[in-house]
């Protein structure tokens, strides 16, 4: 098994990833079940709202005004929060977040940290930052324990361990829990992690958490899970850490109403998730009595400033747009090289990079428009894709060594001809004869020599016909066209 490598600067190229996932049948048979059972479940429960387009474009109204009023809302959060009791922090990058939370840590003496829904913390790599420097994380979300003890990385956002079937869960458990005769019922895995964690909660005093919402009217924090370990996480230790994207700030307490409908039925076809939890500042002798938020920028504010890919930031992380998208239903997560995979990803990702790395993931898609017909707050994935090819084209072309760069030398060759209708005729006249070789019988090209096999290997292409529409043209107003 090749380790997955999830951070945009190392990774491979998504084409190159995705070829050991395809010759993987056991892992997209996982994928493509989990998909199919979380679609299935999502067009049940969207199917009886009524009112489920309405509710789409309140919250893509939502969250379009608060990308427009970001500024105003955050400075309003850190007004409440800070007046509740907690302590705000500002994170201009990864680095500077790392550095922010190891601080709070060491002022705890911390050398273990519990954490819950943190994303983010994915993003800026602070697991291996801490292990780095003396502190163990320990993940307590169900699937995040399986790939933490599994050696392995997340492939969804919703449901990290998509990819991995419960047989494969119980080896996992069974190796590094030390419980030879576990068996692969759901029941006693369950069981098996819950002791594990158990001990867990009740004994590391540390706690760092992401944050599905930040309510700028209340200072508060929201976050939304299934299984009950987020609140524990978020109750018992004695001090908490909150991660979050400057972008997850919403204006008011009752825009919840909203929120939490599309992201329920969007993320995990339910009606209500099980879990909500929300918190705001500290409370003497009832919760954390240290509560930290880290507020990160990371690139968001460059993203935040282009009129066009701004709406990417309108995401909710329900991942409906994974679940819907024929290329990620075939890859999984991994071939996308960072902890934002699929459609999503394929936008957010280079952005964040302010697309010095991951340029391949924008062409990690058919615009098939699925992602945009699911979404919940109605981002237009392709059209940002759309967009972001046309930059990553615009930074090659202007590179030096791309001047011998096959695919660019066509590109300006067929510049050249199709500037000259006699240039053009000739070009076709020469294809003709080149192309007749290699053309079958049906008038098709099943494969062509050099870099122009890249194209049919994948696709076949039509042979050059044996009269052009011109020629064709010519000769009926001569009175020799055939019929």
């Amino acid at each position: 098994m090749i380790h997955p490598v999830l951070d945009p600067k190392l990774a491979p190229p998504f084409p190159k990833a995705a070829l050991p996932v395809l010759r993987n049948p056991q892992l997209r048979k996982n994928v493509a079940h989990a998909t199919d059972v979380i679609t299935s479940k999502r067009g049940r429960l969207v199917a009886e709202k009524d009112d489920w387009q309405a509710l789409r474009d309140a919250a893509s109204a939502l969250r379009a005004h608060v990308l427009e009023n970001l500024g105003t809302y955050l400075e309003q959060f850190e007004e409440r929060c800070t007046a509740a009791g907690g302590v705000v922090h500002w994170a201009a990058d990864a680095a500077e977040a790392r550095e922010i939370i190891l601080n709070i840590l060491r002022d705890e003496n911390a050398s273990e940290v519990i954490k819950i829904k943190t994303m983010t913390s994915a993003e800026i790599q602070l697991n291996p930052f801490l292990a780095q420097n003396g502190i163990e994380p320990h993940e307590t979300d169900l699937a995040e324990i399986i790939l933490q003890l599994g050696k392995d990385e997340p492939s969804h956002i919703v449901v990290p361990a998509l990819h991995v079937n419960r047989s494969q869960v119980r080896d996992i458990f069974a190796r590094t829990m030390h419980l030879p005769d576990l068996s692969d019922n759901p029941q006693e895995l369950t069981a098996a992690a819950r002791t594990y964690l158990r001990k867990k909660f009740l004994t590391v005093p540390t706690a760092i958490s992401g944050a599905n919402f930040l309510i700028a009217e209340t200072g508060g924090v929201s976050v939304v899970e299934s299984e009950g370990n987020g609140r524990m996480c978020l109750t018992l230790p004695r001090t908490m850490i909150t991660l979050a994207g400057i972008e997850k700030v919403i204006p008011r307490y009752r825009d919840l109403e909203i929120m939490l409908q599309v992201l329920a039925r969007s993320a995990t076809g339910e009606r209500m998730n099980p879990y909500t939890s929300l918190w705001t500042g500290v409370t003497k002798g009832d919760g954390p009595q240290r509560f930290h938020v880290v507020l990160l920028d990371n690139g968001r504010s460059d993203i935040l400033q282009r009129e066009r890919e701004r709406q990417t930031l309108k995401c909710i992380r329900c991942a409906a747009c994974m679940n819907a998208c024929p290329v990620y239903r075939q890859t999984g997560g991994h071939a996308y090289g960072s902890v934002y995979p699929g459609p999503i990803g394929a936008i957010l990702t280079p952005q964040l990079m302010k697309m010095e790395y991951a340029q391949s993931l924008p062409y990690a898609s058919s615009l098939c428009g699925a992602c945009y017909e699911v979404c919940p707050v109605k981002i237009n994935i392709p059209e940002v894709l759309i967009d972001l090819r046309a930059k990553v084209t615009d930074q090659e072309r202007n590179e030096e060594r791309r001047f011998f760069d096959p695919l660019y030398l066509g590109m300006r060759m067929a510049n050249k001809v199709f500037a000259s209708a006699g240039r053009f005729q000739a070009a076709q006249r020469m294809m003709r004869i080149g192309l007749k070789p290699l053309t079958g019988k049906d008038g098709w090209i099943r494969s062509l020599p050099a870099y122009g096999a890249r194209w049919t290997m994948t696709r076949d292409l039509r042979g050059v016909p044996q009269q052009s529409f011109r020629e064709w043209w010519t000769s009926r107003a001569n009175g020799k066209a055939k019929p």
